[in-house]
């Protein structure tokens, strides 16, 4: 009798978690209210430069981010008038687990799993966030930062960037692509050759001629400039929200 009450009891925690978790990401997107974005600096490499970059970092440091999402949410019909509020959070001195090598489906799921429960291990936000982006930065002697992920279960982004002033502005590009991970967007270039893939990661997939593309969908993260070439775009003034990336996010109901 009391394994079947011990049972219930699980159960019904894990339904309140999922419909918890389910609220949570209907609220995100639904465009009523801002949403808040917290973002946590880490210095991944214990470098200098990376020591550095992270105190410069400000409440202006995201605002490229902001003003690129108002700009985008209106362009489809969004009324909020701050769609999104990006705050800047203190440093922090652990490191998130590393993302598996191996591409297996399990590998993938113990992975998320502790990399949300690392999160909830950190220091909650001020103010409460919807979206926490834990960002590592690493010096110049990392030849290739990791990849970087957004999670929309948990809504929790891990990226990776580049400690350097030249690469401020292409570091918010990349951390507009996985906040959007983290609402529900998804990738829309080919995983092999990294080619934007026509139509949904085209920003303009009617252009006549269609290549080279003006812009960068966020999603695809190049600008198509040959059927075989693409290019990573400066900064968020070279990118658009695509209509597919739009309706997963909610920006179009």
């Amino acid at each position: 009798m009391w394994k079947k009450i011990r049972i219930t009891i699980l159960l019904i925690i894990l339904a309140t978690v999922a419909l918890d978790t389910w609220r949570a990401r209907q609220r995100a997107t639904d465009w009523r209210q801002t949403l808040h974005v917290a973002v946590f600096p880490i210095n991944s490499d214990a470098s200098p430069e990376a020591a550095s970059t992270i105190a410069q970092l400000n409440s202006g440091s995201f605002v490229e981010i902001e003003e690129f999402l108002a700009n985008e949410a209106r362009r489809y019909g969004v009324t909020t008038l701050k769609p999104v509020r990006i705050t800047l959070q203190p440093k922090l001195s652990s490191a998130p687990p590393p993302a598996p090598t191996s591409r297996s489906y399990l590998s993938a799921i113990v992975w998320s799993l502790n990399l949300r429960w690392w999160a909830w291990r950190q220091p909650a936000a001020a103010p409460r966030a919807d979206v926490r982006l834990f960002v590592s930065y690493w010096g110049p002697k990392t030849e290739r930062a990791p990849n970087s992920h957004g999670l929309r279960e948990g809504q929790i982004g891990l990226v990776n960037l580049y400690a350097r002033p030249d690469m401020a502005r292409q570091n918010n590009v990349v951390l507009a692509h996985e906040l959007l991970h983290t609402l529900g967007a998804s990738d829309k270039y080919d995983p092999v050759s990294l080619q934007p893939i026509h139509p949904d990661g085209y920003a303009e997939p009617t252009a006549d001629p269609l290549l080279p593309q003006r812009f960068c969908e966020l999603m695809a993260g190049r600008v198509p400039v040959t059927t075989d070439r693409a290019e990573q775009p400066h900064s968020l003034a070279q990118c658009l929200i695509g209509p597919a990336t739009a309706r997963e996010i909610g920006f179009v109901k």
